[in-house]
């Protein structure tokens, strides 16, 4: 399914192969940044090899390898021209962004009129959408979480030191993998288990804090990242009885 080694090309690019320090410059200097460029590119080259090694008809992968670098190129500097005009919209620019890119696959695979490569198993249409919900319950959500609640966030007290580095990041990972692990498999209880198991961490922290904000803040989070989880499972199931 050429939407979902689009979709896989994508989420690679753009949360997993962009370090932070590139995206710091490219919101600093805008369309004169070269990461923009690099970042493209890989892109461009994710998409022609992704293809490629799917047997896709060789014609096929230049002109979609085209149309990923030239829209990809397209959007990324539209939106840091615009960031940089206004940087509180931030969120919004986000958001469209991912829109557009993924309207570029829905148009790519409607012009592909759904033609299916040659894949072998490792390439199945159900694993190819196993690893695209995977890879999308670590970063990409993360990311997505963390824009959605950002103007949620309290103000900061007290001292940090005595939490890991990217402890919060790491923990919402492993349990959107786990929730998404219990829901394909039919084990709805393990969901259950989860939920009551980090209550009960929680509830120390929350209750020796005393700060409501702050409360409200982590259950909004956990909620979302269960929901959404759980969504995710809930979709990979439907699409995969028929495929």
């Amino acid at each position: 399914m050429i939407a979902l080694q689009l979709i896989l090309v994508h989420l690679i690019g753009d949360f997993f192969l962009q370090p932070k320090s590139w995206v710091k410059e490219k919101e600093k200097v805008a369309i004169k940044s070269p990461k923009l460029y690099y970042h493209v590119g890989i892109h461009g080259l994710l998409t022609f090899l992704v293809l490629w090694l799917t047997n896709t008809e060789f014609n096929q992968v230049l002109w979609i390898t085209g149309v990923i670098f030239a829209t990809h190129l397209t959007i990324d500097a539209t939106k840091l021209v615009l960031n940089n005009k206004n940087e509180e919209l931030y969120k919004s620019y986000f958001v469209v962004d991912q829109i557009l890119h993924f309207l570029v696959i829905g148009g790519i695979w409607y012009v592909y009129e759904g033609t299916a490569s040659s894949l072998d198993w490792l390439f199945s249409e159900q694993t190819l959408l196993a690893v695209v919900c995977v890879l999308f319950l670590t970063n990409p959500l993360s990311i997505i979480i963390k824009v959605l609640i950002s103007d949620l966030s309290p103000e900061k007290k007290g001292n940090k030191e005595d939490s890991l580095a990217n402890a919060g990041k790491l923990i919402g990972i492993l349990e959107r993998l786990l929730i998404f692990g219990f829901v394909i498999s039919g084990n709805w209880e393990g969901v259950g288990f989860l939920l009551a198991a980090k209550s009960v961490f929680r509830f120390g922290d929350l209750k020796d804090s005393q700060d409501r904000k702050l409360t409200e803040y982590i259950l909004i989070g956990t909620l979302l990242s269960f929901g959404l989880a759980i969504l995710t499972g809930v979709i990979y199931t439907s699409i995969a009885q028929v495929l």
